[in-house]
């Protein structure tokens, strides 16, 4: 039993070796560069209605490569998840409506200014709150990282407000829409784009404390992809192309042809439904593929650590217990910004944030399995075992043929609820950048702006899946007891 034992564990790390080995990064023949974006950045970062990412950034790092014969991929993830990429070299360069400061470059080289915005503040359309001095005591809404928030809080002292902040820009202006902040710090291009498009906010004060947005990379590193950037930049502003893309979305004529679409789209339940179905049905899969992967790696690396507890090993019971102790007490958010963004750091290896995704949900999800496993079979009696070994049985065959089958039975109903948990635990996994069901509600969001009405949607669809996964399982569950 130990042999097999020790053997299970050395084909799972050899597994896992072979799968990390094949994201380490190749030196093609021709380097193609990946470039984060953000997701609910709009205009400069966003996703069209006809499903593909567009925007101010977008277009003008297309058109900069086109300028300057280099490839190019584009990962929009959002603003967070793609300066920490960047930093841990899973990214080339990061492109995001990112404001160049001082503290930014400790950590970033960056381009020349590719544009300029100031900070402005946006309270509900009732609200009566017409100036900085009208904030003493209340709450204002920030989002994490903007040049909003760093104007907001140099602010907090002298104005005696409280901040509450938010990942998604979207969130940020909900929470001033339905009271609970009275005011939101942006910079003026994405707050006035997105009150044009029906967010229910105004612009109370005129823009401030400006700053220059900038492409960036990580410091010391590719200096040639930041050359070719202001090499191109130049040229798109000598031919003309520049202006041209800031009036797609900031001129007269964008903001009419936008406002006149927002008045026009359904926005019932069903219409978004029909507008979004093959982003929604795109997320939901992807949700789907990463449960079924990460529950049948988790089932098998949970029921090899939980063994492990019990078998009259002491080095495995004390090596199963460490790793249930650290997979199931990490937090599964920190679990998987460590293994996107730590691990690559540490190793020089690149991670896609796929594998890092089921990496992550096999360890945390493997713990628990692990734990119920190893109850399951310590439930059994443990005359059961004496009277096998009584007959004569070894303890491997013992453990097999009268033990398991016992435990299993016991086990079931832990294994359909942590079914369950999978699938709601990959929503975590937006974090990283993996476009599951929530990421795609939060880059649906950031283009319509119907907050309530897509997180309902999205929730119906998870309580949909749930209802009918617990149905089989259920079914599974009689079938093996009767």
């Amino acid at each position: 039993m130990r042999k097999k034992l020790i053997w299970f564990a050395l084909l799972c790390s050899t597994v896992f070796g072979a799968i990390l080995a094949t994201t380490t990064s190749s030196q093609a023949a021709e380097k193609t560069y990946t470039i984060g974006t953000d997701i609910t950045y709009a205009p400069f970062d966003f996703q069209g209605s006809n499903g593909k990412y567009t925007g101010i950034d977008i277009d003008l790092i297309k058109a900069i490569a086109k300028e300057e014969n280099i490839k190019i991929q584009l990962k929009p993830v959002g603003f967070n998840a793609a300066v920490q990429a960047v930093e841990a070299n899973q990214m080339d360069g990061v492109i995001a409506g990112m404001t160049i400061t001082s503290e930014r470059k400790q950590q970033f080289d960056f381009s020349d200014p590719y544009y300029y915005a100031g900070e402005v503040m946006a309270v509900a359309k009732n609200s009566n709150i017409k100036s900085l001095k009208d904030l003493r005591g209340k709450n204002v809404a920030l989002k994490v990282g903007t040049q909003g928030a760093v104007y907001a809080k140099s602010l907090q002292k002298k104005y005696g407000f409280k901040i509450t902040e938010f990942d998604q820009s979207n969130d940020m202006y909900n929470d001033v829409v339905t009271g609970n902040s009275v005011a939101a710090f942006e910079d003026y291009p994405v707050m006035a784009y997105g009150i044009q498009n029906g967010i229910d906010l105004k612009i109370v004060t005129k823009p401030a404390a400006g700053g220059n947005y900038g492409f960036a990379v990580k410091k010391g590193e590719n200096p040639e992809l930041l050359a070719k950037f202001n090499h191109g930049l130049k040229a798109l502003k000598k031919n003309g192309q520049y202006d041209k893309i800031i009036a797609k979305y900031l001129g007269k004529a964008s903001v009419a042809k936008a406002t006149a679409t927002a008045k026009k789209q359904d926005n019932s339940l069903w219409g978004l439904v029909k507008q979004n179905k093959s982003a929604l049905g795109s997320g939901l899969l992807q949700t789907l593929y990463l449960t079924v992967i990460s529950i049948i790696l988790a089932t098998i690396f949970g029921v090899i650590i939980g063994l492990m507890q019990v078998v009259p090993a002491k080095w495995a019971n004390w090596t199963s217990s460490t790793l249930i102790y650290i997979f199931r007490g990490m937090p599964l958010l920190v679990l998987a910004l460590f293994i996107y963004i730590g691990v690559p750091n540490l190793t020089g290896n690149k991670i896609s944030a796929f594998l890092a995704g089921i990496i992550t949900l096999t360890l945390n999800e493997g713990a628990y399995t692990a734990a119920f496993v190893s109850g399951g079979i310590q439930a059994v009696d443990r005359g059961q075992m004496e009277a096998a070994r009584s007959l004569g049985l070894p303890y491997g065959k013992a453990m097999r043929r009268v033990i398991l089958p016992q435990g299993i039975k016991i086990m079931i109903p832990s294994f359909i609820n942590q079914f369950i948990i999978t699938l709601k635990d990959t929503s975590i996994l937006s974090v990283i950048g993996i476009l599951e069901l929530t990421q795609t509600g939060k880059i649906i969001i950031a283009r319509n702006l119907q907050g309530f009405k897509v997180w309902t949607i999205v929730a119906i669809m998870y309580i949909v899946i749930i209802t009918l996964l617990t149905w089989l399982s259920k079914a599974v569950e009689r079938r093996i007891n009767k």
